[in-house]
């Protein structure tokens, strides 16, 4: 017997109406973006509504604490997602509590640590990519690509979500940044720059999501950015082909998505979708569809960034029934997994650098190399690093050493490139040695 054994999982859409606030929706309302978009669960009541009598209150009481004293992205999730929890067996609190994809879109207090829900060395923008703007919303970290903010709001808030200083509105820990600009003024600045700088050649274009961008705006922008010849890589990201799928499959945007892609390969330029899903159960029909459609129209790939966390993928079988899925029944390419960032209120879903290197050694020779992703620590002024990349790593203490081949644009000519830069596992993972150290270390 295999440490892992496939079969083959055919892609099923759940059933909506098991949930009581929903027994009489039909299938024109749940495939109508407009519907998905205004039935969003936003808040305990909405929630209450739709399951009925099948969760306690203890539950709704611990959502409750969370979003007072602990949560960093408010409540905002598509029926869609609210209907790949639990997809099988009776709904009740239990399996509501146990569910992965409830983990960290519907956190709750008793899933955060006790003794260190936050890392001492964890910030808001963990990344430093406010910090590296160089017009509002375009981080330019790394030498030939740059991130393209275009808003600040999603069609779903993930609890986990790395931009948690901007993104979404305020919670009662959290102060949220702005975007001040209009948002022709910020689009203009953007092309400006990169008009200006013919070294960049890579554009993740994002915020946020780009679904939540009127596709008249979202496609000008992606038109302008086509007009650059020095910009060979134009990639869209949005969780929502996950998280939303009628969106994608809405007339006017496949229509629309074919007019970008059709210039982007007349130009030589290659157009991708980056997606974000974290667990198979996210995996449907509807999904499928969507992703499909954008490759029929012409979108050169469909990649999936998830993002590595406890408690929602971080075992072998999790990360390959996902990744199968993605690759066989989808169409979608996986492609990294994050380990999870460095923001406040995020221990519990954090993996420590060496259970990643072993999540990679254990997923290697099932899938295809090019299906086969990669597992990747996104490291405070290095970037992205496989994970077995270290330079140096104190398991005791949990602090791994990382070096680069560049400079941000934040950082000078004269700025040592053999320097290495720190990263830092859960204290909950390391022995207690190393816990006793950092104890004294950040003793109050």
């Amino acid at each position: 017997m295999q440490p892992y054994v496939y079969q083959r999982r055919t892609l099923t859409e759940p059933d909506w109406r098991r949930f009581p606030g929903w027994h009489d929706i039909t299938r024109d309302q749940w495939e109508s973006a407009q519907w998905q978009r205004a039935h969003c669960i936003k808040n305990i009541a909405q929630l209450k509504a739709l399951m009925g009598d099948h969760i306690t209150q203890t539950f709704y009481d611990d959502l409750a604490a969370d979003q007072a004293h602990h949560a960093t992205m408010s409540m905002l999730i598509p029926p869609q997602m609210i209907n790949t929890m639990v997809p099988t067996g009776d709904l009740t609190t239990d399996a509501l509590y146990a569910d992965p994809i409830r983990r960290y879109m519907l956190p709750v207090a008793s899933d955060r640590l006790t003794d260190w829900p936050s890392h001492p060395y964890a910030t808001r923008d963990s990344l430093h990519e406010h910090d590296m703007w160089v017009a509002e919303g375009l981080t330019h970290r790394y030498p030939t690509k740059v991130l393209a903010e275009l808003l600040s709001t999603c069609p779903q808030y993930c609890g986990h979500c790395t931009r948690m200083d901007l993104v979404g509105n305020s919670t009662p820990t959290v102060d949220k940044l702005r975007l001040t600009l209009k948002p022709t003024d910020r689009y203009d600045a953007m092309i400006a720059y990169l008009r200006a700088h013919p070294g960049v050649r890579d554009v993740v274009v994002s915020g946020g999501d780009v679904a939540n961008v009127p596709w008249k705006h979202l496609e000008s922008f992606l038109m302008r950015l086509l007009d650059i010849e020095t910009v060979r890589d134009i990639r869209l990201a949005t969780k929502a082909l996950m998280g939303l799928p009628q969106h994608w499959l809405q007339p006017d945007v496949v229509e629309g998505l074919e007019r970008v892609a059709r210039t982007a390969a007349r130009r030589g330029v290659n157009l991708a979708i980056h997606t974000h899903v974290n667990h198979v159960q996210s995996l449907t029909p509807l999904v499928a569809r969507a992703a499909q459609t954008a490759l029929e129209v012409g979108v050169r790939d469909v990649r999936n960034q998830g993002v590595l966390m406890r408690g929602v993928n971080a075992t072998a079988a999790d990360l390959l029934d996902l990744c199968f899925a993605l690759q066989g029944e989808t169409g979608i390419l996986p492609y990294y997994f994050y380990m999870c960032d460095m923001i406040p209120n995020a221990e519990h879903w954090r993996v420590a650098v060496w259970q990643a290197q072993q999540l990679q050694h254990d997923i290697m020779g099932y899938l295809p190399g090019y299906a086969t992703p990669r597992i990747v620590c996104d490291v405070p002024f290095v970037g992205k690093r496989w994970v077995h990349m270290i330079t140096e790593y104190d398991r005791e203490r949990g602090i791994s050493y990382w070096t680069k081949n560049y400079r941000t644009s934040i950082e000078h000519d004269s700025m040592d490139l053999d320097r290495s830069y720190p990263y830092y596992d859960p204290i909950d993972t390391l022995p207690e040695t190393g816990a006793d150290w950092w104890r004294k270390e950040h003793a109050e």
